[in-house]
Parts: C-alpha cells; structure tokens; sequence
C-alpha cells in the first residue's frame, strides 16, 4: 500500500510541475514575442531555414521577419496559457472539492 501511495504521489506531482512549466514556457513565449520586434533578422533560426527563394528584399525582411516571429510566439504563448490555465483550474477544484495528497 505504501509503495502505491508513493508511486501515486510522485506522478501527481509531476503532473504538477507540468502545469508550473507550461506556465513558465508561457512567459518565456511572451518575452521572446517581445525580444522579436527588436531581434536581427538574420541572427534568427527562422531566417536560416528560410530558401533564399523565399526570403524578402533586405529593406522589407527586418520588418517582416520580426512581425511573423512575433505573431507566431504570441499565437503559442495563447495555447500555452490556454492549457496551463486548464491545469490550474483542475488542481484548484481538486483542491476545492478535497482531494488532498499525503507527504511522503
């Protein structure tokens, strides 16, 4: 019974840290929307990838790289919060309703 009580516990609380990552990756996503405005084009990973075919003329590609990169770390940053909010919200009426856990 114990060793249940301690497998139980430990893959709780994992679950809890995911919930606290996925909120700390949701910041980290918002301060990089943030860092993209300013960030040179050409120093970003998306530019490496990007086929010389593709790429946008130099006077146009500092503007346009950073409003795609931003838009694209905002748009996950939306999903990240949406599930770390989804998480919270199920260990707080977890909480509520009197699951409790037991200490190791």
């Amino acid at each position: 019974m114990e060793e249940m009580r301690h497998i139980a516990y430990e893959t709780v609380l994992r679950a809890c840290l995911f919930g606290t990552l996925t909120t700390m990756m949701a910041a980290i996503l918002i301060y990089k929307a943030r860092e993209a405005l300013t960030k040179d084009y050409k120093k970003t990973e998306m530019w490496l990838y990007l086929p010389k075919d593709f790429r946008p003329p130099e006077a146009y590609a500092q503007w346009a790289s950073s409003t795609v990169l931003r838009d694209t770390y905002l748009t996950f940053a939306l999903w990240t919060s949406a599930i770390a909010i989804t998480m919270w919200t199920i260990a707080l009426l977890l909480s509520l309703f009197g699951v409790k856990g037991t200490p190791l």
